[in-house]
């Protein structure tokens, strides 16, 4: 749910949650106990009633981390990259089907894909629109960004069955954390209580290879088995996890 604060906006500001509101089908009101959506400092954020010192979650695509792997990361060397085969091609048309906070998406899009985001979660599709929203407003990410990632709200297995065929389908489903909470970064204990797992993340298997022209990619934990036990083509290790590569054509 969106909250918004009880400080005057101005006109463009509620016009926009107002937008928000109505796209991703979340009601605003003044008070709300949980997770909600709050307007802060220009941007939408993700917090918790009962958290006080959980920080903000939000999307932020020009943000230090960001940044810094953008221009400092392994680029087309990293696992991610050559998982999907940017190490060999540019300009990949690829379906990230469970976005999240799209993270993986902005690095896809960084060294040269054509991404677009699936998420069915409201809130978190929220965030991600968000972050789109003031990356098209950052000097370093206006020219290249808004042509290269779009949102598509919507549950991953519509978005599969309905899309147009693509390069590379993308998935990272939720995975059920195998660490004790406590050790679990506090983000990501957040993101879970708020996305929950995917126990449909099988079903997405078959729709998910069929759309991909060239390869369909499967981020995974180091421990999890292969998605709908299905060996892959071959597997690129990462540093904590690793990505299955099911090769349909090549590149």
């Amino acid at each position: 749910m969106i909250l918004v604060p009880s400080t005057l906006l101005a006109d463009a500001s509620s016009n926009y949650l107002q937008q928000l509101s109505q796209r991703f089908q979340l009601p605003m009101q003044d008070s709300v106990s949980g997770w909600y959506l709050s307007w802060q400092d220009d941007r939408l954020v993700l917090r918790h009633t009962e958290l006080p010192k959980q920080s903000d979650i939000l999307v932020d695509f020009a943000s230090g981390s960001s940044s810094y792997r953008r221009q400092y990361g392994g680029g087309k060397d990293e696992a991610i990259a050559k998982a999907v085969g940017l190490n060999k091609k540019r300009d990949l048309t690829v379906l990230d089907a469970t976005a999240g906070l799209g993270r993986d998406g902005f690095v896809l899009a960084s060294i040269g894909a054509d991404v677009t985001l699936v998420e069915r979660n409201p809130m978190v599709a929220a965030l991600l629109a968000d972050g789109l929203r003031r990356a098209a407003q950052h000097p370093q990410l206006a020219e290249w960004l808004p042509t290269r990632m779009r949102l598509q709200f919507s549950p991953a297995i519509d978005a599969l069955q309905q899309a147009e065929p693509v390069d590379v389908v993308y998935l990272d489903p939720m995975f059920p954390e195998r660490q004790k909470s406590a050790l679990v970064k506090k983000e990501m204990r957040a993101f879970h209580e708020v996305v929950g797992e995917d126990p449909d993340a099988d079903q997405l298997f078959e729709p998910a290879l069929q759309l991909a022209k060239k390869r369909l990619v499967v981020k995974r934990p180091a421990y999890a088995a292969a998605l709908a036990g299905t060996k892959p083509s071959h597997m690129v290790k990462g540093k904590n996890n690793r990505f299955d590569v099911y090769v349909k054509a090549a590149l």
